[in-house]
């Protein structure tokens, strides 16, 4: 369970939050009062699974490099209470669920969601080879920016695309954060992050990031025919994030953990508004 960062819920909810959003900008464009049950469950199931799949699959990759991160030396298979042969068991099982929780949806939505396992795959072999490992998480992390759409609709639209892009943006602006906690390690033994190539320059690069984000993510929702409540909730979603640059200091590790796991709260208050939208257009 710990090669799944069960403990550690942030990551599940944060891989969740934009199939929410999908989700919820499907049922206002298709005039529903709420999004689909059934698909926010599996979704949740889905992220649940995969985000453990993934975190399983980086420490298989990462964990000579683990040993050598203060943050990180305790993992299971770093310091060898899980062997690699149960890792890759157990990597197997959660790919199993993920699976049938994916073959729940339409044929484009399968095909779409198993295209994702590309970035999956390459993650965490990033961070070796480019300053921008932050950008292929965000490809990752954001994919269900697409599958909310597609498990609705059978196709892809300009809204959700703009969305995942919102998404991608989003991502690597709140893990650029978390990374400030490993920093000085990750330069230590070679690692790049996008933490370490901004590096003072890390709340300019956020207001840039945050900003992209907030405009994609309004695109995405007026295209889908979000009104006022919808860009009510994007302007809470915003205001979030201004908060969180206005309160950094990349020297305080706890401080950017608590910054970065409150991005779960602003994607709840969003996906809360794209609900209320909904509902109040449906009955309208």
């Amino acid at each position: 369970m710990r090669l799944a960062r069960i403990e550690r819920p942030i990551g599940w909810w944060l891989l969740l939050l934009p199939c929410w959003w999908s989700a919820a900008i499907a049922a206002i464009a298709g005039g529903d009062a709420f999004p689909n049950p059934w698909h926010l469950i599996l979704f949740l199931v889905g992220a649940i699974v995969m985000r453990g799949a993934g975190c399983t699959w980086n420490d298989i990759l990462d964990r000579d490099i683990d040993l050598k991160v203060e943050r990180t030396r305790q993992r299971p298979l770093a310091c060898g209470r899980v062997s690699l042969g149960a890792a890759l068991a157990f990597l197997v099982l959660q790919g199993l669920i993920g699976l049938a929780v994916l073959v729940q949806f339409n044929g484009f939505a399968i095909a779409t969601g198993i295209a994702s396992l590309i970035v999956v795959l390459i993650y965490p072999l990033m961070k070796r080879v480019t300053w921008w490992p932050q950008l292929f998480l965000g490809l990752a992390f954001s994919y269900g920016a697409l599958m909310g759409w597609a498990g609705a609709f059978g196709r892809l639209d300009l809204a959700p695309v703009l969305l995942y892009l919102g998404s991608i943006c989003w991502v690597i602006a709140y893990d650029t954060i978390y990374a400030h906690q490993d920093r000085e390690d990750d330069a230590l033994v070679g690692v790049k992050s996008t933490a370490r190539l901004f590096a003072d320059r890390t709340r300019e690069a956020l207001i840039v990031l945050y900003a992209l984000a907030v405009v994609l993510i309004g695109a995405a929702v007026v295209l889908a025919g979000g009104h006022t409540i919808a860009l009510i909730g994007l302007a809470a979603f915003a205001a979030h994030l201004a908060w969180q640059v206005i309160k950094l200091d990349i020297s305080d590790s706890a401080l950017c953990l608590r910054l970065f796991k409150s991005n779960r709260d602003a994607g709840l208050m969003l996906f809360a508004a794209l609900c209320l939208d909904a509902a109040v257009q449906a009955l309208a």
